[in-house]
């Protein structure tokens, strides 16, 4: 590598992993980022809303919990970001030039999705998106090949690992197989007589086998859930979804490398060959499936933008090759325009959500609400969960101390998250625990966890904290179930010397009648 592209990447990866670094120190965690952090608190081979490695992830990378700290949750996406942004380099330097690797490696770092969503906040998508990297690599280096060699079958072996490890991580991942499926039959069917196909397919079932197993055992519901989602039959026509999808593929990708990242598609289809045609096809046949079966399905019903985001990765890899191509066909110096505006999108972005989650930049508190404040502002998904645990603490002492509730009571929550966010920043620092009452569509996993901590009783108290911009009345929890609902605390959160919502806290007294349980649904 020359000395110039060697420092550029050098610096890249440093700088990302320290920015990162400090962020997940100084951050909250999010709604998502707190409920995987109890799947590592209770492994099990699958779980209600996704495959299992992201709670793998968490515990390894904390050292089996033994570390803790928000940092600790996150360092799984801090290390594996990193490591990204280096495959993507090794990438694009094996599909054209060291060059092209820098440029794939800044576009890639430019991306909202691959630098903070999934590569600063842990999602199931940090595993996969590494796995995923992994398997293209494998595919590349076997299926491309019109040679069935014994390098080329090894590595189609290795392919076959990868995407069952992305398929451990989330269900997206069989994109992978169906992209590659696809190459297969339109353009190399050689393999379709390679025993190493058959074995590598194998392989990704074997690394998928627990979660099956898991569904077997709970009457399938995680596909269930999944598939109802997804599911035409169940919507209609909604221009809104359509477009909100679109938006948020445009923004959570960065607007200026999608566009770079089209052209650089749009270029290769219309012929300009800047890398070989098996190379770029296998690359567009890897990543728009699953960018386009999304938008079509946002047609009617709602989804997530980002579902579709590791198609965006194959993508990049082609938008970093053009611009190296560009660059060596105009003999430009500098850093190309497309990549300079990319990351200066990203610092903005960066600036602008940490200003507003910090200290409200941008959006201020509806004061005219009352004790509902704070229903507009999103970035409050991230902030007051430490000030509610230290409140909670006082409060909890002295209650207890008064006798006006049991020792020990739990916290009741109505929806996985504030579950989840309560658990973390509440309970487990006061030494108590949460539960939640609702149906399985409401509380998800935490219609297990529930069973783990010996679930409701007769005669039991309870602590019931909710915020007023997601608030639910205590009563709507279990109609007729407590005996009595006190009405106990008010607490406010300040940021940047404002009260930007409050939370209400209750005691739930004497529990008279126990909560119908959501698992009792599963194969009835």
């Amino acid at each position: 590598m020359k000395t110039n592209e060697r420092n550029i990447l050098l610096i890249l990866l440093g700088s990302s992993f320290l920015i990162r670094f400090l962020l997940s120190f100084w951050l909250e965690l999010g709604n998502d980022e707190v409920y995987y952090y109890t799947y590592a608190l209770y492994p099990a081979w699958s779980y209600f809303d996704h495959p299992p490695m992201v709670g793998w992830v968490i515990r390894i990378f904390s050292l089996n919990l033994l570390v803790q700290g928000e940092w600790a949750v996150r360092f799984a996406s801090v290390a594996l970001g990193t490591l990204n942004t280096y495959l993507i380099y090794v990438l694009g330097k094996f599909i054209k030039n060291r060059e092209a690797g820098i440029y794939a490696a800044l576009l890639y770092t430019s991306s909202i999705y691959c630098f903070v969503i999934f590569g600063l906040f842990i999602l199931p998508d940090t595993p996969q998106s590494t796995f995923w990297l992994l398997a293209i690599f494998a595919f590349l280096k076997s299926i491309i090949s019109s040679e069935l060699n014994k390098n080329s079958r090894s590595w189609l072996l290795a392919a076959g690992v990868f995407t069952g490890l992305a398929m451990l991580s989330k269900y997206t991942s069989a994109f992978l197989w169906a992209g590659a499926g696809a190459y297969i039959l339109f353009f190399n069917r050689k393999w379709l007589k390679s025993k190493e196909l058959y074995i590598s397919i194998l392989l990704s079932a074997l690394f998928f086998l627990p979660v099956i197993l898991w569904n077997v055992q709970n009457d399938w519901i995680s596909f269930t859930y999944h598939g109802e989602r997804v599911d035409f039959s169940k919507g209609r026509f909604r221009i809104d979804y359509l477009m909100s999808e679109l938006g948020g593929q445009f923004l959570y990708n960065n607007p200026v490398a999608v566009v770079t990242v089209f052209i650089a598609a749009i270029n290769f289809m219309k012929g300009k060959h800047y890398i070989s045609k098996p190379q770029g096809n296998f690359l567009l046949l890897i990543s728009f499936p699953i960018i386009f079966i999304f938008i079509i399905i946002s047609t009617f019903r709602a989804t997530l933008p980002h579902w579709s985001g590791p198609g965006y990765h194959a993508l990049i890899l082609m938008g970093g090759c053009w611009l190296a191509w560009k660059r060596e066909t105009s003999r430009q110096k500098k850093i190309p325009f497309h990549l300079r505006a990319a990351l200066s999108f990203l610092i903005l972005v960066l600036i602008a959500g940490i200003a507003q989650i910090q200290f409200s930049l941008l959006i201020k508190p509806d004061v005219q609400k009352g004790v509902f404040r704070g229903k507009k502002d999103f970035s409050l998904d991230m902030y007051g969960w430490r000030q509610m645990g230290k409140n909670f603490s006082d409060i909890q002492q002295r209650d207890e101390k008064q006798g006006k509730i049991r020792p020990n009571a739990p916290i009741i929550s109505f929806r996985w998250f504030p579950a989840a966010n309560l658990d973390y920043y509440v309970a487990k620092p006061n030494q108590t625990y949460v539960l939640a009452m609702g149906n399985l569509e409401r509380i998800h996993h935490y219609a297990w966890i529930n069973q783990y901590r010996g679930g409701f009783h007769q005669g039991m108290d309870a602590w019931y904290i909710v915020s007023g911009r997601d608030y639910k009345d205590p009563s709507q929890l279990c109609e007729d179930c407590w005996a009595t609902i006190v009405p106990t605390d008010t607490v406010p959160i300040i940021r940047n010397h404002d009260t930007v919502m409050y939370f209400l806290i209750y005691h739930l007294k004497n529990l008279q009648t126990l909560p119908a349980d959501p698992l009792t649904t599963i194969g009835n």
